[in-house]
């Protein structure tokens, strides 16, 4: 039997988030959309409707549509460059839609790439802290892993040098999570380009979670956003995505694989067939109309300003309580983790510290001691999703700053 741990941070959401009256700031997708949202985003209103009523609801394709997989193609292919090749190379030339495969959302294109990938007798790297199941399910598989910890001095943003003490002569992959959960911090180009040569000159898969991208809102001046891991000329990068987080449709479950290594994309495949036949169509359909220039443009636009509008309440909130409150402030992505202190001194346990805030405001976040520190790190911090309805946060911060000013400020 598989030994593998309880996803905790997946445990938490499903018990709490649905009380009654909740004030959801755990949520980590942008604010939602609905069909017919899209429909009204979109600038060509001769583009067809997004789902097709005429059409038979058969299997389709295997590994998602010809349409959808091109688009999800363009995607990733944005900020295409390489210093290592010219742009004839199949490592830097545009991505084939073959080299995509479409999955159940982000969490089912991880878990095959691992699967597929690692087990027994293989080292991973991954970077922490990150989204639990990037280090677990390797776990799991019988491989090793060795933990890439972010620090606030640099600013949970990969320190390279880590790499020559982490790596071993049977390390198989290094994983990135990029723009980061919970952190929302940024890897920069310049770093993502020295990690790709660190894993080149050893051949190790460098695999890179880019569910959060291309939400990079905040950047410091004169930082642009950094492409895919799949434009910086290695052929053993991976990346997965999905519709859930910059593109407001985690109801859809639509994610994907993308690869330079056709013998990647197709050991994936092979594995896929074990586990998923296909994807909706009804999905892919909806995916692929969100995804076309009419409708990705807007959708971004919407989702990037009410990044900046939310993340810039969230900052005054935690100035006027900086005296209990601490944090890294996000540049991009939809969350960040926030440390609360009794009178500013001893840190809170935040378990019984978000429980204790739902019960008495019913706002709701999420703990991260349990969720990403292991039970051992990040004590007193919580992971706030704050790229909800504008609304919503504000109500939330408003309660959540009666309940500072009552049970933590002195």
């Amino acid at each position: 039997m598989v030994k593998i741990q309880p996803f905790e941070v997946e445990q938490w959401m499903n018990r709490l988030e649905n009380t009654p009256g909740v004030l959801n700031i755990a949520e980590t997708c942008a604010a939602s959309v609905s069909i017919k949202d899209l429909v009204q985003l979109c600038t060509d209103k001769d583009l067809p409707s997004p789902l097709s009523t005429s059409k038979k609801l058969t299997y389709g394709a295997i590994t998602g549509s010809k349409m959808l997989r091109q688009r999800v193609a363009s995607l990733l292919d944005r900020g295409l460059s390489s210093p290592q090749a010219d742009a004839t190379s199949p490592v830097t030339s545009p991505l084939p839609a073959e080299n995509i495969i479409i999955t159940q959302g982000a969490i089912a294109a991880n878990f095959l790439l691992f699967y597929t990938l690692v087990g027994p007798g293989d080292h991973v790297v991954c970077v922490y802290p990150t989204y639990q199941q990037l280090y677990a399910v390797p776990e799991s598989l019988g491989a090793e892993v060795s933990l890439w910890e972010l620090t606030k001095e640099n600013h949970y943003v990969p320190d390279v040098k880590d790499l020559e003490s982490l790596v071993k002569e049977n390390t198989k992959m290094i994983v990135l999570n990029n723009p980061n959960n919970p952190m929302g911090s940024t890897t920069p180009k310049s770093v993502l380009e020295d990690i790709i040569s660190f894993a080149k000159e050893r051949d190790i898969i460098v695999f890179a979670d880019e569910v959060y991208n291309p939400l990079y809102h905040s950047l410091p001046d004169g930082q642009t956003a950094p492409p895919s891991i799949l434009t910086l000329g290695y052929k053993k990068a991976v990346a997965t995505g999905s519709m859930s987080k910059a593109f407001s449709l985690a109801g859809i479950r639509i994610g994907w694989v993308a690869a330079r290594d056709e013998s990647i994309i197709e050991a994936v495949a092979h594995a896929r067939d074990y586990t998923t036949i296909s994807v909706s169509q009804l999905d892919d359909q909806v995916a692929s109309y969100a995804l076309s220039e009419p409708v990705l443009g807007p959708l971004l636009e919407r989702n990037m300003n009410l990044a900046r509008t939310n993340l810039e309440i969230l900052s005054k909130f935690v100035e006027k309580y900086h005296s209990v409150c601490s944090w890294v402030k996000p540049t991009a992505g939809t969350t960040a983790l926030v440390q609360f202190s009794k009178g500013g001194l001893v840190p809170v346990h935040d378990p019984n510290f978000v429980l204790d805030v739902l019960d008495k405001t019913k706002v709701l976040f999420m703990p991260a001691s349990p969720c990403f520190g292991l039970a051992r790190d990040f004590k007193g911090f919580v992971r706030i999703g704050y790229v909800c309805e504008t609304e919503v946060l504000k109500e939330a911060l408003e309660v959540l700053g009666g309940y500072l000013e009552k049970f933590l400020l002195e």
